[in-house]
C-alpha cells in the first residue's frame, strides 16, 4: 500500500456518477510505476457544484486532474486555455495546471480510433453514425474528421447540446473533407436510414451506463445490418443493451474500455532536447465473482524517448523528468 505523506500530491476524476471508473487504478498504477508522489481519487462532483471545486484545486495548486461526463463540456468554460482539438469539440477530458493558468485537453477522440483501430477496423474513408452531441461524441467526431472518415452522420436531442452540436459540424464541414450532418432523434427512419449505408455505428452517450444498464437508444434489432459494426463509449457493463442487441443480430462489436487505455498513446514534448514517445499501453482487466472492474487491476507502461542529454539510465532521465512525465501521464490516462 502506497504511504501518503504530506508531500503526496492530490488529483483525480471529476464525474457523476464516478463510482464504476477504473481511472483510480490505472492512475495510481502509473505513478507507483514511475515512482511519483501523487494520489488519483475519484469525486462525484456534477455540472452543479464543478466551478466551485475547480477553484479548489486552483487554490491548493493541484497539478491537473481528469473530468468525465457531464463535466467536459462546462470545463470548457473554467479553462484558462484550450488545446486546438478541445477548442473545436469545446469538451476538455484533462485538466492540467501550470501556475494558476489551467489548460485544457481533450484526449476521447485519439482514443476512440485507436481502439477501433486495435479491434481490426480502419474507419478511414467511411461512415460513421454518431449516437449523441456530448463532450465524449464531441471528441470523436472532431477526431474522426479530421483523421479522414468520409461521412459521419450525428444524431441528438434538442438539448444544450444542439446548438453547440451545430456550430461545431459547421466548422468541420468547412475545415475538413468530411462531410458532417446533424439529426434530431424524433425521426427513427433518419436514424434507420443512416445506419443503413454506416460503417460503424458509435453510441457516445451515458445511455446504458451502469447503473441504468437496461436502458438502450436503439431496442430494435432490425436497424442493425450484418456488414455493420457498432461501438460503445461504455466500459461499465462490458457489454451494453446496445452491443448485446447488435452481437445477437450477427454485427461484430467493442465497448469503451481501450479507448479509455489508448487514449495515453501520444507524442509530447519533454523540455529541450528530449522527446518522449509513449509506444505502448497494455492493461489487463481480470473478472471475478463480483462481476467486471471490481478488482485486480495491471498495467505495464514502456517509455521509448531520444535525447542528447547523455542520462545513464532511464531511473536518471525520470527523476530529472518527474514533473513533465506527470503532466503527460495526466494528458494520457483519462476517463
Amino acid at each position: 500500500m502506497k504511504q501518503i505523506t504530506g508531500h503526496t500530491g492530490l488529483t483525480g476524476l471529476f464525474g457523476s456518477p464516478v463510482a464504476h471508473s477504473i481511472s483510480p487504478m490505472m492512475h495510481n498504477a502509473s505513478f507507483e510505476h514511475l515512482g511519483l508522489d501523487y494520489v488519483y481519487l475519484a469525486f462525484d462532483v456534477g455540472t452543479d457544484k464543478l466551478a466551485a471545486a475547480v477553484d479548489g484545486l486552483r487554490a491548493m495548486n493541484v497539478r491537473g486532474f481528469n473530468l468525465t461526463m457531464p463535466d467536459k463540456n462546462k470545463m470548457c468554460e473554467l479553462c484558462d486555455r484550450l488545446s486546438p482539438a478541445a477548442e473545436i469539440s469545446q469538451a476538455v477530458n484533462t485538466v492540467v495546471n501550470d501556475n494558476g493558468i489551467l489548460t485544457g485537453h481533450t484526449t476521447d477522440g485519439t482514443g476512440y480510433l485507436l481502439a477501433a483501430k486495435d479491434a481490426g477496423y480502419d474507419l478511414i474513408g467511411k461512415k460513421m453514425t454518431l449516437l449523441g452531441a456530448g463532450g465524449a461524441a464531441t471528441s470523436i467526431l472532431v477526431q474522426a474528421a479530421l483523421d479522414g472518415l468520409s461521412e459521419i452522420s450525428v444524431f441528438s436531442i434538442h438539448d444544450q447540446f444542439y446548438v453547440r452540436a451545430e456550430q461545431i459540424v459547421q466548422t468541420l464541414n468547412e475545415r475538413t473533407n468530411c462531410k458532417v450532418q446533424l439529426f434530431d432523434f424524433e425521426d427513427d427512419s433518419i436514424l434507420r436510414r443512416e445506419i443503413a449505408d454506416s460503417y460503424i455505428l458509435t453510441n457516445g452517450t451515458s445511455v446504458g451506463m451502469a447503473p441504468n444498464t437496461d436502458a438502450s437508444i436503439i431496442n430494435d434489432p432490425s436497424f442493425f445490418h450484418k456488414d455493420l459494426i457498432v461501438s460503445d463509449v461504455i466500459y461499465n457493463p462490458k457489454e451494453t443493451k446496445l452491443l448485446r442487441l447488435a452481437r445477437e443480430a450477427g454485427c461484430p462489436t467493442f465497448n469503451g474500455l481501450y479507448m479509455l487505455l489508448y487514449q495515453g498513446r501520444r507524442h509530447s514534448s519533454c523540455g529541450p532536447g528530449r522527446r518522449c514517445l509513449w509506444r505502448r499501453l497494455k492493461s489487463s482487466i481480470f473478472l471475478n465473482s463480483n462481476g467486471p472492474y471490481t478488482n485486480l487491476f495491471s498495467c505495464t507502461v514502456r517509455f521509448y524517448y531520444f535525447t542528447s542529454q547523455g542520462f545513464s539510465s532511464p531511473r536518471s532521465f525520470r527523476q530529472q523528468l518527474k514533473i513533465e512525465f506527470f503532466t503527460i501521464s495526466l494528458t494520457a490516462w483519462s476517463v
